[in-house]
C-alpha cells in the first residue's frame, strides 16, 4: 500500500517552480598569434586601447568581465550579463566591430539566463493549494503561482540581476542532471527531487564567503541545462567545493559535467600587458 507521502507526490504536478533574471553569455576565444605579433607595437597598443576603451564601463557596471584562461581550450573569456537576449546580441555585435576580434578565433560560447530554483516555495505552495482542492493549472492556482513568483521575485533581486563578481579566478562549466539511459532526475517525485536539492544546496552554504556561485539556465538555450560560474580569490577551492559535491546523492547519481573552463581575472586596463604576453596584476 502507498504511503500518504507517496500519494502526495503522485498528485502534485513535477515541475518546480523557477525565476528568471539576467540573460548571460560567456564566449571564449583563441588569439591568432603569429598574426598578431606580426603588428607594428604602435598598431598593437593602438587596438588594446580601442577594446579597453569599450570594456572599461561595462566592466565597471558588473556587465561584461574578460578572463585570461589557463590551457588550452581558450585563451580568453567574456562574461556578459544584459536585460534581455536583445542586449546580449547587442553586445556580441559592438565587440565584433572592435579591430581586436579580428585577431581573435571563437572557440566555443554558451547562452542562458540566471535561474533560481525554488523547490522548497514549490512544495509548500502547491501542498496548501492541493488541500485545498484547488485545481493544477486552474485560474486560482495560476493565480497564486504567480503572487508566489512576484514576492519571491522582489525578495531575491540582486541574486537575479547580478553584476559579473570582481574575484580574481573564475571556474566555469556546464552541467546535466540526466546521466545515461537509467540515471533520469526528473523521474523522481518532485518531494524526493526537493529532499536532494536541499542537501546538495547545504554543501554550497559551507563554501560562503569563499566561493561566490551564480548559476544559469540554458534548457531551451544551449547544449546542456545549466551553466555555473564559481568565482573565488583562492582556485583551489573550486575543486574542494566541487570534490565535496560529488559526494552528495544528487550529484553522485544524476550529475554529468561538461568541459571546464578556468581563468584568471583581467582588467581592461590590463589587456595591453596580456597581449604582450604579461598577466596583468591584481588590480
Amino acid at each position: 500500500m502507498a504511503t500518504r507521502t507517496e500519494v502526495r507526490a503522485t498528485e502534485l504536478p513535477a515541475v518546480p517552480l523557477t525565476l528568471e533574471g539576467a540573460s548571460c553569455l560567456h564566449q571564449m576565444a583563441r588569439v591568432r598569434w603569429p598574426e598578431w605579433k606580426k603588428l607594428p607595437a604602435a598598431e598593437r597598443a593602438a587596438i588594446a586601447k580601442e577594446f579597453s576603451a569599450w570594456l572599461a564601463p561595462l566592466e565597471a557596471e558588473g556587465k561584461t568581465a574578460l578572463f585570461a584562461m589557463i590551457g588550452h581550450k581558450a585563451d580568453l573569456m567574456l562574461i556578459h550579463y544584459r536585460e534581455s537576449f536583445e542586449g546580449l546580441k547587442s553586445a556580441e555585435l559592438a565587440m565584433a566591430n572592435l579591430r581586436l576580434c579580428d585577431f581573435l578565433e571563437p572557440s566555443t560560447s554558451y547562452v542562458s539566463v540566471v535561474e533560481l530554483g525554488l523547490y522548497d516555495s514549490t512544495l509548500k505552495l502547491y501542498r496548501e493549494l492541493t488541500e485545498k482542492g484547488i485545481e493544477p493549472n486552474s485560474a486560482e492556482w495560476k493565480a497564486a503561482v504567480d503572487e508566489t513568483l512576484a514576492r519571491q521575485a522582489e525578495a531575491m533581486k540582486a541574486r537575479l540581476w547580478p553584476k559579473v563578481p570582481p574575484q580574481r579566478y573564475v571556474s566555469f562549466y556546464p552541467m546535466n542532471r540526466l546521466r545515461g539511459e537509467d540515471k533520469n532526475f526528473y523521474t523522481l517525485p518532485i518531494e524526493e527531487r526537493q529532499r536532494q536539492m536541499e542537501a546538495h544546496g547545504l554543501v554550497g552554504r559551507r563554501y560562503a564567503g569563499k566561493v561566490q556561485q551564480i548559476i544559469t539556465g540554458s534548457i531551451g538555450f544551449d547544449d546542456w541545462e545549466w551553466g555555473v560560474d564559481l568565482f573565488s580569490d583562492d582556485p583551489l577551492q573550486f575543486k574542494k567545493l566541487i570534490y565535496e559535491m560529488r559526494f552528495d546523492e544528487v550529484s553522485a547519481i544524476y550529475a554529468l559535467f561538461g568541459q571546464f573552463f578556468v581563468g584568471v581575472r583581467c582588467a581592461a586596463a590590463g589587456l595591453d600587458e596580456l597581449l604582450a604576453g604579461k598577466l596583468p596584476a591584481k588590480p
